[in-house]
């Protein structure tokens, strides 16, 4: 076996202690909004969907002020609308923009194609997604930290089987990083931090949690190679700088908000066709 460079095994880790740094400072300030709930949690949703919106809309729209004000009212609505509206108005309010968006795009003599249509559902969707997860409760409050240690468990199991076992790539075309044995790293976190969260919580649905966490892993993964596409489409490296170790904010949250979607969805789908019950109850 050829011997790793010195060099090729220094940058693999080059990232490592800003990362570290960067997240010890948001992870405090993230989980005590959606402890604290409410406004707050709301206001901390729009804050993330504006800003998505805002880097989304500098790399597909060139800059366009008319698309960033519609893709931030979109993330807006979705951030606000659930408080007194129920989802399925929520969702027509953005597709109603999306179609306003597209037909702004048309005027602008853009080609409608899939980064073009695809931002404000982008944005407006997973802040939905996360006012409809975290509602007004304690099982809502569980079920987002439950949500988020999943996500970051999945990411950083990934980032170090990558680093450390290396391997074939999961899609070189999209992103040269990304190994399968990150994916399965993933899969092993999310389904660690599945049970483990669900035990301290003192939920009965461990082995729902133990697979549905290494379901989101593999979904997480899914959106950090959409966005991965994005920027690979657009010639970028890191979809903004605000983040010092994690560029923007939609490399930050891209993972995220596709598992906090899908995770959306089947707890909304469990109330509308299943007994109601949700993965943690009061």
């Amino acid at each position: 076996m050829a011997e790793i460079p010195d060099q090729v095994r220094s940058a693999n880790w080059r990232d490592l202690g800003i990362r570290t740094l960067s997240s010890a400072i948001l992870i405090p300030a993230v989980l005590l909004d959606v402890w604290l709930g409410d406004t707050w949690f709301h206001l901390l949703v729009a804050l993330l969907a504006v800003m998505m919106a805002h880097e989304w809309t500098n790399i597909v729209h060139d800059r366009s002020s008319s698309q960033f004000a519609l893709h931030a009212a979109a993330g807006l609505c979705g951030a606000f609308l659930p408080l007194s509206l129920d989802w399925p108005a929520g969702l027509l309010v953005i597709a109603v923009i999306a179609a306003v968006s597209a037909a702004l795009a048309a005027a602008q003599k853009r080609k409608l194609r899939l980064w073009v249509l695809a931002g404000v559902p982008y944005v407006g969707l997973p802040a939905m997604a996360f006012v409809i997860l975290r509602g007004e409760s304690h099982a809502g409050m569980l079920t987002i930290m439950w949500l988020f240690a999943v996500v970051w468990a999945a990411d950083i199991c990934a980032y170090f089987a990558g680093r450390l076992i290396g391997g074939p790539k999961l899609a070189p075309l999209i992103s040269p990083k990304k190994t399968w044995a990150g994916l399965w790293g993933a899969v092993a976190g999310g389904v660690a931090a599945g049970i483990g969260v669900g035990y301290a919580a003192g939920s009965a649905n461990i082995v729902i949690l133990a697979v549905l966490g290494g379901v989101l892993a593999v979904v997480e993964q899914m959106g950090d190679l959409f966005e991965s596409a994005l920027k690979r489409h657009y010639g970028i490296k890191d979809s903004g700088r605000l983040i010092p170790g994690h560029g923007g904010v939609l490399d930050r949250v891209d993972g995220l908000v596709a598992a906090a979607l899908f995770l959306a969805v089947i707890v909304v789908a469990a109330r509308l066709f299943g007994n109601g019950n949700e993965l943690f109850v009061q």
